[in-house]
């Protein structure tokens, strides 16, 4: 079969499809968008066939971009936009419903009102989770609450409940697989990651009925196979994991102590706290990194709202630079003595903060200040903000030698030498940028090939790891504490009163 494996990335306004030859490199690949749908403010749907439809395209395509044939293909490895819910007819495979999006807001009250209650503790505790309709279970329980119908065929057993690799498992497989893996189940808001099963107090709590629930397996398992009549061959589907678990797994994140951090639209960081299930006193989430021969991996994850979306506010909104790349090159050119905080809560604040009042600001302007200044600024408050969710990981646990972090970075922002060197200063850590920056896609890959035996294993794995860059601090001690303290002060100036 030569080694290729097929990666599925199904993300939240695309899906990617992208064959790995044995060497773990990129062979061929296929992406297409699909329509996003806003049925009123603060809602956010897709269509589940626009997704399949997607899904199928796009593996098609990287199948004749690699130049091979199906059959040369061992084993699928599927990553995808987490917490976001389908139901779906288990005799026919109808959407219930459209798809409703992490992004989603509609449940909002609901969470408001389990917190009123007093519930909040028990989720947080058995899941790891904060009460938030960004997570899967309140949203499944509006499904069955608001379609007609829905809730009676659900406790019949008629309805089938899956995040979105649970439903692509269960049309590649036609129906002959209900399953899902421990990254995707951990999001939920209803799976207990101490005991690593569905949780039925908390499934009380939600009134969501056990009959609708996928069977959860490790990462790298035997998910079904592919129907030979959808992409042409019969292919087994051997590794799942959610988007930012399969980044970590990507960039063989596999030791406790190491970091990830994906620098998109926002950035999602993750540091991985081996068998530690740590529960955070900082309001981060805590996870299941991946899941492999029975043993979880935990992990403390914290996500920041803006970090390429602030770049791209100095494109589209002051329109200062024409492209992301000319923020790094403005940057450098800026007067060293000013000292400019953008402070980026365009949309309020993330970890550790959660402050959803909290607006943007720009602090410590001069009449020398100009565009150059302000593009640094934008790009430190990326470095700043990772530098926090760092520190509130660091405080949460007590890890044998913080001072042994290593970053391993991933995502647009991260071609900028000028932004992961910055980044490395403010962290006083080495940032570790690899050759393959397709993470997402490649992790999910690992765990399909590594299952079928044509792939190395987690150590092999692990070796292959290749450094395109390092970047190490040098910057003075004094320097980074007056310039972060500087953010910090900057950030108490912007919180909400609460």
């Amino acid at each position: 079969m030569g080694g290729y494996v097929l990666a599925i990335d199904q993300g939240t306004t695309s899906s990617r499809a992208i064959v790995f030859d044995a060497q773990q490199r990129i062979a061929g690949a296929g992406q297409k968008e699909f329509p996003q749908h806003f049925p009123k403010s603060g809602w956010v749907e897709h269509e589940l066939e626009d997704i399949w439809q997607s899904v199928v395209g796009t593996c098609r395509a990287a199948i004749a971009d690699a130049g091979i044939a199906a059959s040369d293909i061992a084993a699928i490895g599927i990553t995808n936009q987490r917490e976001t819910v389908a139901l779906w007819d288990r005799k026919t495979g109808e959407p219930a419903h459209r798809a409703i999006v992490w992004q989603d807001r509609r449940t909002a009250d609901f969470c408001d009102g389990l917190k009123a209650k007093g519930h909040e503790a028990e989720f947080t505790e058995k899941t790891g989770l904060l009460l938030d309709p960004y997570f899967s279970g309140t949203k499944i329980a509006w499904m069955l609450d608001n379609v007609d119908g829905l809730r009676a065929r659900a406790e019949a057993g008629e309805i089938a409940f899956g995040t979105i690799d649970s439903f692509l498992i269960w049309r590649l497989t036609g129906g002959a697989r209900h399953v899902t893996d421990a990254t995707n189940a951990s999001r939920t808001l209803i799976y207990n990651i101490a005991e690593n099963r569905w949780d039925d107090g908390l499934l009380s709590i939600l009134n969501i009925p056990s009959a609708i629930l996928p069977e959860v397996l490790d990462c790298a398992a035997d998910f079904g196979t592919a129907k030979a009549d959808i992409l042409g061959a019969a292919i087994p589907v051997y590794g799942v994991a959610g988007d930012q678990q399969a980044a970590t797994i990507g960039q063989a994140c596999f030791a406790p102590g190491m970091f990830k951090s994906t620098y998109g639209t926002g950035c999602f960081a993750l540091l991985n706290t081996g068998t530690d299930r740590v529960a955070s006193k900082n309001r981060m989430l805590t996870t299941i990194a991946y899941r492999l021969n029975g043993e979880t991996t935990y992990a403390l994850e914290g996500s920041i709202f803006m970090a390429g979306a602030s770049v791209q506010w100095l494109r589209d909104g002051l329109g200062i630079i024409d492209n992301a790349a000319e923020s790094g090159v403005m940057a450098e050119k800026a007067d060293p003595e000013q000292d400019i905080y953008l402070v980026p809560a365009f949309v309020g604040l993330g970890a550790p903060h959660w402050d959803a009042n909290a607006r943007g600001a720009l602090f410590g302007l001069t009449r020398g200040t100009g565009p150059n200044e302000i593009a640094r600024a934008t790009l430190e408050s990326v470095c700043y903000q990772t530098r926090d969710l760092l520190e509130a990981m660091h405080a949460d646990w007590d890890a044998p030698d913080h001072a042994s972090t290593t970053l391993r970075v991933d995502g647009g922002m991260v071609a900028s030498d000028w932004t992961m060197q910055c980044l490395a200063d403010i962290l006083d850590a080495p940032v570790d940028r690899p050759q393959v920056l397709e993470t997402t896609a490649l992790g999910a890959a690992w765990l399909a090939g590594s299952h079928a035996g044509v792939w190395p294993d987690r150590d092999g794995f692990a070796k292959t790891w290749a450094l395109e860059k390092k970047f190490s601090p040098n910057m003075g001690e004094e320097e980074r504490s007056r310039k972060y303290a500087g953010w910090r002060d900057a950030v108490s100036r912007t919180l909400s009163a609460r």
